[in-house]
């Protein structure tokens, strides 16, 4: 009956109007074939069954020592690991870092890597998170994992922005708790790829500390793995447990949520 309606209803237009709908109708579809192709230029995919490369984003203002011994661990561990060079010093606009690790991602899979990980390390978790909206990391990443990342923004940066706002930087102020940035980042629905955020409980840079946790992610603060263990912000890019979970964790291919009775092996693979 519906096609019925609607087949009368066509061809009871005059023949001007059937022809600028159908013009409209071929406007549109053209527009979403050339976001469709624009979404995807330059982007190349990755080569299934081979090992994924591993891209390390440090976090607000770039500085990249603790990654770079991470790196090196996960290189020994026999997988391709390097740290992101972020533009500038690290704590300007996000969505240029984003674009940053963009072209990271698409050397690697240019020179023949299969699905990469991303580790965001702090501000860098949420470099990883535009990067997977704006370029579609869902087709590109295996995994993505996240360290003390402040996905929902951190008072330190609202504290920031309303004390001295020439002291803070864009990446600052994309940074402050309810931020367009963050708000269009936690309206997006497209789907991601497999999601492991880590952080501890102890964190006095990000607060609060579970601002790192994300709908549809394996969230593991990290005393809940190992109680008791004593875990700073500044620690978490190389402290045993964090680095026994992300060697594990890439060994495996897959995130699934560490158990307490983990605790001691976990650590013993990350010294």
């Amino acid at each position: 009956m519906v096609g019925m309606h609607a087949g009368a209803w066509w061809t009871g237009l005059s023949p001007r109007r059937r022809v600028l709908l159908g013009g409209l109708v071929l406007v549109v579809a053209a527009a979403a074939a050339v976001a469709g192709v624009r979404l995807s230029r330059g982007q190349p995919r990755p080569v299934a069954g081979r090992p994924g490369a591993v891209l390390l984003v440090p976090g607000y203002g770039g500085g990249t020592a603790s990654l770079d011994e991470l790196a090196a661990r996960i290189s020994r561990a026999g997988q391709t690991a390097t740290v992101v060079r972020l533009a500038g010093d690290g704590t300007g606009d996000l969505t240029v870092q984003a674009r940053v690790l963009a072209g990271y991602v698409n050397r690697a899979i240019g020179a023949g890597s299969g699905p990469v990980t991303v580790i965001g390390y702090s501000a860098g978790g949420v470099v990883a998170w535009l990067w997977d909206v704006d370029y579609g990391g869902a087709a590109q990443a295996g995994m993505i994992i996240t360290l003390g990342s402040p996905l929902h923004g951190a008072r330190i940066a609202a504290v920031g922005a309303g004390f001295d706002p020439a002291q803070c930087p864009v990446a600052c102020q994309q940074l402050v708790p309810g931020s367009a940035l963050l708000s269009g980042l936690q309206r997006s629905a497209q789907s991601r790829p497999p999601w492991l955020s880590l952080w501890s409980t102890d964190d006095q840079t990000v607060q609060p500390p579970d601002s790192a946790r994300l709908v549809g992610a394996v969230n593991v603060p990290l005393q809940s793995v190992c109680p008791g263990v004593n875990i700073q912000h500044s620690q978490l890019p190389d402290d045993p447990l964090v680095d026994g979970i992300i060697l594990r964790t890439l060994k495996a291919g897959h995130v699934s949520a560490p158990a307490p009775g983990d605790c001691a092996a976990l650590q013993a693979l990350g010294r």
